[in-house]
């Protein structure tokens, strides 16, 4: 097979289509390890930041850009760069629509923008998290009506994304691959294609297994986390500590895996993925019940911790209207810049609604960014003595590293922590 050779030999040329969290990572590694590569991206403020050397996801490094540049790497919005490429890797949105159900629309218009510009003994390998049965379904009907045959002159394979921003322990390269293909020929391909540059790949027997698997992983965290969410409820109506509670059951060796309450979930994956399961399987008649209840339990902790500012906020005889909020954190997770699906961005609007005046303070958002669905003129408070005095209430929405917590505890008048972080007994503190 020519383009198994290709691969082999680093001749092949790789698209990366969608330059985002997951794109970028992919397309760095390729250009690492030798491969010619050409980013494709609607966004054409990416696409320029991109070609002038700039990063813009704080832990992939502009240095990193620079180098690939250098070695040939160019992004760019014209899909006709497709037809001469070897192997086409997808790595758009899969969102949810205002009835949650899936939103394939990124997916979909990609592949017919390149589908007229594909040519004979080309892989494409989809990575965007979605319901088993997409790749087949709804990819290949689209590739062959343009006449190709796949399996044959063309090759289609799901590969799903695991990338997790900020982990200094894995990475892109580090992380095993699923591969599934839609025939077996598609499958050796992927495979060829991603253990070129990463250290494992584990082939699986389809494409729906694959879909399947990227699934039940996500459900896996989001299941756990509603559990734990609610436990945390559970235990504050009996005025038990959840994290100390989480802390000792951790020291059990075996058939314990701990997992943190907060103040809800975030991030492109664990909010949405289960309810791509949720939706697939109506077609069949089931009805997905854990997975609902732990959407219902994580969706409603902001709401908690709302209710917990309120109660704070009345132990000081202060309404919320005219109260200065402070958040700390408003990226989903710590240590990193990602604000997709962060609860902080819904308890600042429900603080907003309700007449606070609402500041935050994230040492890696600088400015609150662009969102399709929020909207806030903000840049990020420096943390200082004064600042913090002027606040009435501060809620710790997620716990960087970089804060100060002594400073935090010392100079704050109220703190709504919803990560567990102040331990002990003190009136100003209320954990939530």
């Amino acid at each position: 097979m020519n383009l198994i050779s290709k691969i082999e030999n680093k001749d092949a040329i790789i698209a990366i289509v969608g330059l985002g969290y997951v794109g970028i990572p992919l397309a760095l590694i390729y250009v690492e390890a030798g491969f010619k590569v050409v980013g494709i991206d609607i966004d054409k403020e990416k696409v320029n930041s991109l070609n002038n050397g700039l990063s813009y996801i704080e832990h992939i490094k502009s240095n990193r850009i620079k180098s690939a540049i250098s070695s040939g790497f160019k992004a760019t919005s014209d899909f006709a760069v497709i037809k001469n490429v070897d192997a086409v890797i997808i790595c758009v949105p899969t969102p949810l629509n205002t009835y949650r159900e899936p939103d394939l629309s990124f997916v979909l218009n990609t592949t017919r923008a390149l589908v007229p510009f594909l040519k004979n003994d080309t892989i494409i390998s989809l990575e965007s998290t979605t319901y088993p049965g997409t790749t087949e379904e709804e990819l290949k009907p689209i590739i062959e009506e343009a006449g190709f045959i796949v399996g044959e002159n063309i090759y289609l394979t799901f590969s799903p994304e695991r990338e997790d921003p900020g982990n200094e322990i894995y990475n892109t390269k580090t992380i095993p691959k699923i591969c599934g293909g839609v025939t077996k020929n598609c499958l050796e391909v992927g495979v060829k294609l991603y253990s070129k540059v990463l250290d494992s790949v584990v082939p699986v027997s389809s494409t729906r297994v694959a879909e399947m698997t990227k699934l039940l992983e996500n459900i896996h965290r989001a299941v756990n986390i509603g559990l734990v969410n609610e436990m945390k409820i559970i235990a504050d109506k009996m005025d038990i500590d959840i994290h100390e509670v989480i802390r000792a059951a951790a020291t059990k060796p075996f058939g314990f895996v701990p997992y943190f309450p907060g103040p809800g979930i975030g991030g492109h994956c664990i909010p949405i993925d289960p309810f791509y399961l949720t939706w697939k399987a109506r077609e069949f008649g089931f009805h997905t019940r854990f997975i609902e209840l732990a959407g219902e339990i994580n969706d409603s902790m902001p709401v908690w911790v709302i209710d917990k500012v309120i109660f704070a906020l009345n132990q000081v005889s202060k309404p919320v209207k005219g109260s200065k909020i402070l958040l700390l954190g408003i990226a989903y997770k710590k240590n990193v810049d990602d604000m997709r699906e962060s609860p902080s961005v819904i308890m600042m609007e429900k603080l907003r609604d309700l007449g606070a005046e609402i500041s935050y303070s994230d040492p890696h958002v600088p400015i609150f960014p662009k969102m399709r669905h929020h909207k806030f003129d903000l840049t990020s408070v420096n943390l200082t003595q004064n600042e913090l005095q002027k606040f009435d209430l501060v809620i710790l929405a997620t716990n960087h590293d970089a804060f100060d917590y002594k400073l935090i505890k010392n100079e704050s008048k109220l703190i709504v922590d919803t990560r567990g972080i102040f331990q002990g007994d003190d009136p100003k503190i209320i954990k939530a």
